[in-house]
């Protein structure tokens, strides 16, 4: 039982992580935070992705490039032009190391107002140290608690867990599903329930009206991490952009 709930725990809240701050926030700049409460968020997607964490420069461009492109062969993660879902991931790697470590030129266009936190980074950057001080974490945690063999197949997970979203989202997402909107590209929305990514998976919704922080778009479809987005907008930790509501 510990195992289980060590482990949708992290699923989470390493996903609200993705979707809130990396995704609406630093992509998107759907709504706006101040720059304290930025800081909260840099360090709680880092303490929730754990030893897969994101930064959020990178990933940014990353998705702002994947905008500009998608499912062409500029594109840094769709399935249309990967033969499956290692290849996709690798090739998204290597370009998201490319952006980390400033080896390749992107338009200024791309990486404009990115949440970026200079002194943080600095000091996480390429230190391997951190990685794998959660990985110890993780590991003790297994010793302690689990006590069913197939607990030990959930550890593999949570330590690559943020690449283990991204390759659902941007592999289901533009792969599998129904279609609300005929967009260019060929993204799908995979569920109508979005339980499993908290709202990622309405892909096709998000490409038809990419600064909507609602990713749901009609009556049947439930987007989880929107109603936490209108608590954050009431509570004033965030602010909705003008023509985004947060009633």
């Amino acid at each position: 039982m510990a195992i289980l709930a060590f482990f949708l725990a992290h699923w989470m809240l390493a996903g609200f992580a993705q979707t809130f701050f990396l995704h609406r926030y630093g992509s998107h700049k759907m709504f706006i935070m101040s720059k304290r409460w930025e800081c909260f968020f840099y360090i709680f997607t880092f303490v929730t992705q754990g030893s897969s964490y994101l930064n959020p420069r990178a990933y940014a461009i990353l998705h702002r490039l994947h905008h500009a492109h998608a499912d062409k062969p500029e594109d840094p993660h769709s399935p249309v032009h990967s033969k499956n879902v290692m290849d996709m991931m690798l090739r998204t790697y290597r370009i998201y190391s490319d952006i980390l470590y400033k080896r390749s030129e992107v338009g200024k266009q791309f990486d404009l107002n990115v949440p970026e936190w200079k002194t943080f980074d600095r000091i996480i950057t390429g230190n391997v140290v951190y990685p794998l001080v959660f990985i110890l974490l993780y590991l003790l945690f297994y010793i302690r608690f689990a006590n069913r063999w197939w607990h030990w197949l959930l550890l593999p997970v949570q330590v690559v867990m943020g690449p283990v979203h991204g390759a659902i989202v941007n592999w289901c997402g533009h792969k599998y599903g129904y279609r609300n909107f005929d967009n260019p590209d060929r993204s799908t929305n995979a569920l109508p329930v979005d339980f499993l990514t908290l709202g990622e998976l309405f892909q096709n919704n998000h490409h038809h009206d990419p600064g909507n922080p609602n990713l749901a778009a009609k009556p049947h479809e439930f987007d989880p991490a929107y109603p936490v987005i209108q608590w954050l907008a009431k509570t004033r930790i965030i602010q909705m952009r003008p023509g985004n509501t947060s009633s």
